[in-house]
């Protein structure tokens, strides 16, 4: 019969009996845990395969679309309507008058509204509704005071509305007569006329793809009615050097397979055929005054000539096309090639990616000796958005010269995403800097600003610089801020031109007609214009806007907090947790919303950072105001928000009276962003403060996606 076992011996055993138990349990988490490790490792492995292997997909049908869109580009073209000279006519009318939150007049205050308060005695309630009647009185006179200042302020801004829409009805009626002149001089037969007209109808072209050249040179032979120009053709790399894209699991890396350089050579004579062909349909289908008995086209590039190794214009097709025989064509249906050399008898360089030129039957400089020239006017501001691409690169370069670096375009083919190659020869802060041109109208998106980056980095570059002729979003700035990345918006490069001797304007420049020659027998036209954008004059200056009124209750919200770290103060005008637009996001780059209601202050002393909010100025869609605190990496690019404490929001009026405080959470090491609060709207309107405390490791770009702002 056993025994239970007592004493120090048996209090030994059980303990030890706990240990090996608790070191099983143990050890059975452990083998749980490296299975889990193992099974998420196998799930990240194949989710990097499948995601890899849908890029190779996207990437090959990316290629294909392009080859595809290239093969079409005739029959695409074809289907377009035919330019009519209507289309550049601007409607006489201009954006009514809108005096924003100036038209609402200011509330006055209602004497009901002030009702004695308190009194237990005589005294006391006659004291207290002097009191009331005082308010009343203050309140009264302060609206009033406000109410003439809005009066006043409308007076201004609509005396400012009606002379800017007199200046717009003139500049329209003086283009719809330059238009209306340009016609009549058509159909007069007047040289002049005639290449401007035809030169617009290819300019307003939609038919032709992104990265398709514009430049054209024309001549018109009045006696001969036949129009001679040179028009610019892509180059060889408009063709995709890769066929398709194919992920290779075992060595994790793609394989890109080469297309048949027969295949290549191919296609490229098929899109300069295309080319030709294009601009003559065009052409013909603009005629509508009948002046075109034929066309003498020639197709160039711009390229260095093999014989020589000096830039030049190497022809590469050529065709004489009368009106009768090209408007039989069906061209939906014909080999472009064959059409152009067959049918035509025109000539197509057989070898055009080594740049065998051909012989143009005639060029512009041929038609005769009275020449007038549009486009090229030394006196004139060049327009950025219509320049020529290649023009507007060497624009750049030439900038970075003028500001004392070494600059060079590079080739188009091959460049890696570098369109400017610069060299700062300061000593310390110097160095090679990559420059990339966009010559946009809209907003550059965030995924140019990151793909620049990666190229600074491949290319071991000091600084990369982005310049464009519209501007950036908060996306934008927002991912540059702290890299060695800086963003040059389309005014900010004028006023850089125009301070270092160079020219250029957004939009066309103001400027007097051009005398006509003497000599209008016949002109020459060159113009370098864009890529297809809008219609010419769809565009019109924005009236001026309303100046945002300040009404006498709107708030500063100052921000103090202990410790030196350098930060950033952020606001975004939300609908729950969705920022309602870029410009609702005040920040560095961007001091107040369009209409005022937040916008940047001047701190008071003691504070270090301050906002001005009227409430009740925010949108009616918004709902909710996120304050928001980041690090500035290029003060404190090392720094976290460890040192961001006791922090408080100070509340003032009008006034700069405080009115009250309001806590905010501590910062936390290894965090660089943090959302301090949000004032959010209440059902009847009034709004409450909610304390914050979400922090971002990766900084503001982190906090801003959240909010839903693309950063890339």
């Amino acid at each position: 019969m056993s025994r239970r076992s007592t004493g120090l011996v048996g209090i030994w055993a059980e303990m030890q009996r706990q240990q090996q138990r608790q070191r099983e349990f143990e050890a059975r988490q452990l083998r749980e845990r490296e299975r889990q490790e193992r099974a998420h490792q196998r799930q990240l492995a194949q989710n990097h395969r499948e995601w890899r292997q849908a890029d190779a997909r996207r990437r090959t049908e990316e290629i294909e679309a392009r080859v595809t869109a290239l093969q079409s580009l005739l029959t695409a073209g074809c289907r377009g309507p035919a330019f009519r000279a209507a289309a550049l006519l601007r409607p006489e009318q201009v954006a009514p008058f809108s005096p924003g939150a100036l038209a609402q007049p200011v509330p006055l205050p209602h004497p009901q509204q002030y009702q004695a308060q308190g009194g237990w005695t005589a005294n006391r309630r006659a004291q207290a509704q002097a009191e009331a009647r005082a308010r009343f009185e203050h309140d009264w006179q302060a609206a009033q005071a406000a109410e003439a200042r809005r009066q006043q302020q409308l007076a201004d801004h609509r005396r400012q509305y009606e002379q800017w829409a007199q200046e717009q009805l003139a500049e329209i009626r003086r283009h719809n007569a330059g238009i209306t002149e340009v016609v009549e001089g058509v159909a007069r037969r007047d040289p002049e006329a005639v290449v401007a007209y035809f030169s617009a109808a290819l300019s307003a072209s939609t038919a032709w793809p992104e990265g398709f050249p514009r430049q054209v040179s024309a001549a018109y032979d009045a006696a001969a009615g036949q129009l001679v120009l040179d028009w610019e053709l892509p180059r060889y790399d408009i063709v995709p050097e890769v066929k398709s894209v194919r992920y290779m699991p075992s060595l994790d890396q793609d394989k890109e397979t080469a297309r048949p350089v027969t295949q290549r050579r191919a296609l490229y004579r098929e899109v300069l055929a295309q080319c030709l062909l294009l601009v003559l349909h065009e052409l013909f289908a603009a005629d509508e005054p009948g002046v075109l008995e034929s066309v003498a086209l020639n197709g160039f590039v711009d390229d260095h000539d093999p014989a020589t190794g000096r830039q030049a214009h190497i022809c590469l097709a050529t065709v004489m096309a009368p009106r009768g025989l090209f408007t039989q064509l069906h061209l939906e249906q014909v080999d472009p090639v064959s059409c152009l050399t067959d049918a035509l008898r025109g000539r197509l360089s057989g070898r055009p990616d080594q740049l065998t030129a051909v012989r143009p039957a005639r060029r512009p400089e041929d038609v005769g000796d009275g020449v007038v020239t549009h486009g090229a006017d030394g006196g004139e501001e060049p327009d950025l958005y219509e320049m020529d691409p290649l023009a507007f690169e060497a624009l750049v370069a030439e900038l970075f010269r003028a500001m004392g670096m070494q600059a060079v375009t590079t080739q188009r083919s091959n460049d890696g995403g570098v369109d400017v190659d610069a060299l700062d020869p300061a000593p310390i802060t110097g160095g090679k800097i990559v420059v990339q041109v966009k010559r946009y109208r809209n907003t550059v998106p965030p995924t140019a600003v990151r793909d620049l980056y990666g190229t600074v980095q491949d290319a071991g570059a000091n600084k990369g610089v982005l310049v464009t002729t519209s501007r950036f979003g908060p996306g934008s700035h927002t991912f540059a801020n702290g890299k060695p990345l800086e963003l040059i918006s389309g005014p900010e490069l004028v006023d850089l031109l125009h301070r270092y001797g160079l020219r250029g304007t957004l939009g066309p420049a103001r400027s007097a007609q051009p005398a006509r020659s003497a000599q209008p027998a016949q002109s020459v036209q060159s113009v370098q214009s864009a890529q297809p954008g809008r219609p010419a004059g769809s565009a019109r200056p924005a009236p001026p806007a309303a100046p945002p009124a300040t009404p006498p209750d709107h708030n500063v919200l100052g921000l103090y907090w202990s410790g030196q770290v350098a930060l950033d103060i952020c606001a975004l005008v939300c609908t729950g947790n969705r920022v309602l637009g870029d410009d609702h996001f005040v920040f560095f780059n961007n001091h107040s919303t369009p209409d005022g209601a937040v916008s940047t202050f001047a701190p008071a002393p003691g504070d270090k950072a301050a906002l001005r909010v009227c409430f009740d100025a925010l949108p009616r869609a918004a709902d909710r105001l996120v304050l928001a605190a980041a690090v500035d990496p290029q003060t404190d690019p090392h720094a976290d928000l460890s040192a961001f404490t006791d922090a408080r929001i100070r509340l003032l009026d009008s006034t700069m009276a405080e009115t009250g405080t309001l806590d905010v959470s501590d910062g936390r090491p290894g965090e660089t962003a943090l959302v301090l609060g949000s004032f959010r709207r209440r059902p009847n309107g009034d709004w409450t403060f909610v304390l914050g405390g979400k922090g971002y490791p990766g900084g503001l770009e982190q906090l801003v996606q959240d909010h839903g702002i693309e950063v890339a």
